[in-house]
């Protein structure tokens, strides 16, 4: 045997441990993307962001990569006290190997379900709880299975988003029909009337500093 594998199989999780690790580390990596969009607040965030660009009436500009760029780091803020506990509580304790594949797991997803069950939903909950067909006595006690409450929570940022995005479409709306029925009433048959309402609508963003506005009550609705 070489003296690096005898070195590796004296630690406590040996050689296997090792390479569990590394298979568990591979696949997590493999599906950030996905759990980053389940059990964060990225959806709520990419949601409103894109009813702001459907509401100015812009097609590419800001560009996807900016909205998804601007949506991550939101989304990073918000999370940030979630992120370092999992990785103080769960993921440094499995590296140093003071923790087992099996006790670190919980620890790593515990501060996710902690702010999932902060913003869920208890109708939501309760849809994807009778289509499991499990009985739950008490909110707190109810979430033992994570295939419940991830779905769940996705519903519910999905419902907010559209609620924000609602909200924001509203005042565009309002200035497309004053715009419409003054070209209406000027005879301006053949002038589109979304030629003069987008740079309306984007002055009226400028004016009234949207971007600030928008960011602002978008990370504190997690508040």
């Amino acid at each position: 045997m070489s003296p690096d594998i005898e070195i590796l199989a004296a630690q406590p999780n040996g050689v296997t441990g090792r390479i569990i690790q590394l298979v568990a580390l591979i696949t997590v990596l493999s599906v950030a993307p996905g759990l980053l969009v389940m059990v964060t607040s990225f959806t709520r965030f990419a949601v409103a962001l894109s009813f702001l660009r459907s509401g100015l009436g812009l097609q590419s500009t800001p560009a996807n990569l900016i909205l998804i760029s601007l949506s991550l780091f939101m989304t990073f803020y918000v999370m940030t006290p979630a992120f370092e506990k999992s990785w103080e509580e769960g993921v440094m304790p499995l590296m140093n190997s003071s923790l087992t594949e099996q006790e670190a797991f919980p620890k790593i997803a515990e501060p996710f379900r902690d702010f999932m069950m902060s913003q869920v939903r208890e109708k939501d909950l309760k849809l994807f709880q009778d289509l499991a067909k499990d009985t739950f006595k008490a909110k707190s006690e109810s979430i033992s299975q994570i295939r419940v409450l991830i779905p769940a929570f996705m519903i519910s940022e999905l419902r907010r988003g559209f609620e924000i995005g609602f909200l924001i479409m509203l005042p565009f709306l309002v200035i497309d029909m004053i715009v419409s029925t003054l070209t209406m009433s000027m005879g301006m048959m053949m002038m589109p009337p979304s030629v003069i309402a987008l740079p309306i609508k984007i002055l009226f963003f400028l004016l009234i500093d949207g971007w600030d506005l928008l960011v602002g009550s978008l990370v504190r609705s997690y508040s």
